[in-house]
């Protein structure tokens, strides 16, 4: 099966030797993506809420390129830098998802790339 590399100028930029996301067959891999702003390529402004808003924002933004939705979603994978905060992904989370639920996982880490607080990642299927 071929591998299709899936880019929008809606999320975040790579900042690395990786897609944003790739499909294969009816399967698409979103890379995670951390709270960055898309347009100035720094962490949004404002406290962990904010941060856990961007990060589902440049998601839904990934998932749109490649023809879905979160809703498509079949696991995430939520990693925190303080387990706290748990609760209010939860929170964040029932505004961008519909029951079924995606599978998930959350883990709590020392630190993530720029500083951030969060980073999700996401498998589709379409």
């Amino acid at each position: 099966m071929s591998k299709q590399p899936i880019h929008t100028p809606r999320a975040p930029a790579a900042i690395g030797t990786y897609s944003q996301a790739v499909r294969t067959g009816d399967t698409v891999y979103l890379s995670g993506q951390i709270p960055l702003d898309p347009v100035t390529m720094q962490l949004v402004a404002g406290g962990v809420r904010e941060q856990i808003e961007q990060v589902f924002a440049n998601l839904a933004a990934v998932a749109a390129a490649a023809g879905g939705t979160l809703d498509d979603a079949v696991r995430v994978t939520v990693y925190l830098t303080d387990l706290t905060n748990f609760p209010l992904v939860n929170e964040i989370m029932a505004q961008h998802f519909a029951e079924p639920y995606p599978a998930r996982a959350a883990i709590g880490v020392r630190e993530l790339p720029r500083g951030a607080a969060v980073e999700i990642d996401a498998i589709l299927v379409l």
